[in-house]
Formats: C-alpha cells, structure tokens, sequence
C-alpha cells in the first residue's frame, strides 16, 4: 500500500504515563488502545484500526538495521561485556529488595559497560561552547539521554545504577514474547492462569472463562499495565518461571547486564532491578519490531466493551502535562520501592531520542513525565553540538555482514538484531575500554578509536513514513 503523505497542518501527539500508587504496590494503570502517534514532529497520519472498534492511528519511526559485527567490532564490544561484569559483580549482591528501599546514593562502582563515564556516579554532560545547559530542577536518581538511531549517550545521571523497574519492566516482557504469538490467536482464560499476581496489581479487567485475543490481551499490557494481561501471556508461553527466565536471556543477550529478572510485570520483589541504561537498550530492540511500536504508542482502544485509554501523560496529556510534540512511546511505571519509573521516545525531524527516566524524588504530580519531557527538550537542543559521554551497546546476537544472528533463541531473533546503529557498536567498546583498560591495553584503545572513526561516518537509514494500517 502507498504511504500516505504527512500532514503538515497536524501536530504531533506526545507521549504521557498516568501511574496510580496503592498501599502495597504503586502499579501504573495505563488505558488505552492502539493508535499511532506519529513520531514526526508537527505531523499527523491518519490510518485505519487493527479490527475490532479500534479508534486509533498509527505510526512508526526510522527502523534502524543492525550492526556489521565485524570481527575488530566484535573484540572491543566482548571485552567491554567482560570489564562491566567484573565492575558490578560486587554490586549485583547489593540490590534492593522488595522489603526495603534502594538505598538513596547510588553505589562508588557500578559498570562501565557502554563507556568509563557511564559507571561514574553523579551527572554527566560534555558541556562546550553552543551546548544548552541541562535542564534545573532534575531530581530523578537515574536518567539517561541517548540517541536512538547512532546510540550517542547525550548525558546521563547514574546511568547503571540498579534500581527497582516497576512496569518498565513490561518493555522486556513484550520484547520476549511478542514475536511468540500472532495476535489474531485466541486464548480461554483459566482461573490458573491469574494465579500469584502480587497485592494492589494493575488490571485491564481479565474474566476466568471468557476467551481474548492476543492483540487484546497487548493492549492491556501496554495500555493499562495489566499485571492479569501479562499473567495470562506467560501462562501461554509456559508459565510464569519459564517466561522469567526467557525475559533474563533475553536481557542477557541485549547486555543489559544491570537487569535482574523475578517477576514478568514488574512487581516490587527481593533483587528485581534494572538501570536506565538497561532499560534504553531494551526499548531500543522493542521499538525494532513494528508491534512493540503500534502498542507503545497507542493511545487508546475497546478492550471488553469498554474503552480503555494510555496512562502515558505524554502520551494522552493530562491537566498539568500537555502532549509531548513527537512523542511516539514507550512504557511507565509506578510502585512502592521503584517510585515512578518510564522510558519515552520521541522523533522531531531526523532526530529520534529515547529518554528513560527513574523515580524522581521531587513530591509532584506526574513529576516523571515533566523530568522527561525537560530532558527531551534539552537533547533535541543538544543533538549536535554535545559530545556524547558513552554509547548504548549492540545485542550479542547482532548480525554480521551476509550473515544471520547467533547464539540468541528462535523467538528472540528479530530481538538479536535490534538495532544497534554501527556507531553504537564501536563507540561503546571503544569507549568502555578506550578509558577502563587504557593502561593495559593501550594498542587495543587506538583499534577501537579507529572503528570508532569508521562507524561514525556511516549513514543513517532513510526514515519512515508513518502508514495506514492494511
């Protein structure tokens, strides 16, 4: 079908997380249904719904293709993995349990995986002549400006600190399982299969007996953050341990190394981290896979006969957060010990920035999203004219030239090659260890600046128009 051609008289929608707390577990009740919100800034595409009464539009952004793993690449980048895993072996034993809080500084060493910078505590920021100065009022105790299609880290502010995800953690769980199921197959609820959801769940409103679609029971992940949605998809996939454990290879085979995966949702449980580093990454692969873009950045949708709408507030706006111009997803999050939690991303012409954002501490209504929103603005002011301080790594798994992935399962294959500019690849070895092991390997550092150099000068794909849905 020919693309439609963009609108300029439409503006684009941004992306917003409503997040509700309950005494046990502040869990974040998203609504709403698929519709595309364009990515490009200032344009709108109309497109027609999945089935069903969907009211939606959809769109996309620049898919970017995975990296030539050439042999060079691949040294730098499986050293770096080596160094963060003997950085944060220590600090591994240290994370936060569902019974206390994190603590409220984050730890001295923490992993350097994507550059040395990445693993220092505190802000950091090439601030130069033309560069904005970061936005004031940041209280968030990790966030992480990256951009999505070279994988540049812009800034970050304790990036790989291991903190509790909330319903971040979905983002991992869709990237898992969604290419696992047509959407069209359907699937008789069982009373089993809504076993062991944790106390104050968010709910889409699942009925034992009553028989849904896979698309439906997406729609009740991304948009209502429904813990019986994702209870209901891993009781498909095998059950809850056997898709625990599917979630942690996966996030093993896209390095997000500071992930310690207990329960599919996201649920406050002993030793459930991420860091927003991690969490980037992840978005990153999902927003690869067409499905994980037109769920994430729906807006609102029928789900049982009743309309269900997103909790993202850059998304769908709210009283005191407007919609974000070119917000495009992705998923937030809200619990006891995690606070508010959320990964966005957003496309103003050629520039596509992800922005994950983790428990701000200032006391405000939807302060998550105004932190977000503050830092989105600063990066696309920033993008050109900062030098980054790390770059998002590529999966294990990323394709070579001519050649399929490697090591990573059937299902997660889409996932293995997702997305990893090839400057994301080399400056991330490169940097990791450039600063790391520049003393005892300094013929390795120059190597990796020289990839560094390489890579760089790629180009990036064209970008995609957003489409009406067949």
């Amino acid at each position: 079908m020919t693309p439609r051609q963009p609108r300029p008289d439409c503006l684009t929608k941004v992306t917003q997380m409503n997040q509700l707390h309950t005494p046990k577990a502040s869990r974040n009740q998203e609504t709403g249904r698929l519709s595309f919100i364009p990515p490009v800034s200032g344009v709108r595409f109309g497109g027609r719904g999945w089935g069903g009464s969907s009211r939606s539009t959809t769109g996309t952004f620049s898919v970017v293709p995975a990296p030539k793993n050439t042999a060079r690449r691949s040294l730098l980048v499986s050293a770096a993995t080596l160094l963060a895993l003997a950085v944060t072996a220590p600090a591994a034993l240290a994370a936060p349990t569902a019974g206390k809080a994190p603590a409220a500084t984050p730890p001295a060493r923490m992993s350097t995986l994507g550059g040395a910078r990445l693993g220092l505590p505190g802000t950091q920021v090439n601030l130069a002549p033309g560069v904005p100065v970061l936005p004031k009022d940041l209280t968030a105790r990790s966030w992480i400006v990256s951009d999505a299609q070279s994988g540049e880290v812009l800034a970050s502010h304790n990036a790989h600190w291991a903190l509790p995800p909330a319903s971040t953690m979905k983002m991992l769980f869709a990237d898992t399982l969604l290419p696992r199921f047509p959407r069209t197959t359907e699937h008789k609820v069982a009373a089993k299969d809504l076993a062991g959801m944790g106390e104050g769940s968010s709910v889409v409103g699942i009925k034992p007996g009553k028989t849904y679609s896979v698309h439906d029971l997406w729609l009740g992940v991304f948009l209502r953050s429904g813990n019986d949605a994702v209870h209901v998809l891993s009781a498909m996939n095998g059950g809850v341990a056997q898709t625990v454990q599917d979630m942690q290879h996966h996030a093993d085979e896209l390095q997000a190394l500071d992930t310690h995966v207990v329960s599919p949702d996201g649920y406050d449980e002993p030793h459930q981290v991420s860091s927003a580093y991690d969490l980037t990454l992840v978005a990153r692969s999902g927003l690869q896979k067409k499905d994980f873009r037109d769920y994430c950045s729906t807006v609102s949708a029928d789900f049982g006969g009743q309309q269900i709408r997103n909790t993202n507030r850059l998304l769908s706006g709210d009283t005191d957060v407007p919609v974000y111009q070119g917000i495009a997803g992705v998923k937030n999050g809200n619990t006891t010990h995690a606070g508010a939690t959320f990964t966005g991303v957003a496309q103003r012409g050629k520039q596509v920035l992800l922005v994950t954002v983790m428990n701000p501490q200032k006391q405000e209504h939807n302060e998550v999203y105004k932190e977000t929103a503050k830092l989105f603005d600063w990066g696309f002011q920033a993008a050109g004219k900062v030098k980054p301080v790390g770059e998002l790594v590529p999966p294990r798994g990323a394709t070579q030239a001519g050649t399929a992935p490697s090591g990573s399962p059937t299902a997660s294959a889409p996932a293995g090659q997702a997305g990893s500019k090839p400057a994301a690849a080399a400056a991330t070895g490169s940097r990791g260890i450039g600063t790391a092991l520049a003393v005892a390997v300094g013929l390795l550092v120059l190597l990796a600046g020289g990839v560094f150099l390489v890579n760089r000068r790629w180009p990036l794909p064209d970008l995609m128009r957003r489409r009406p849905r067949p």
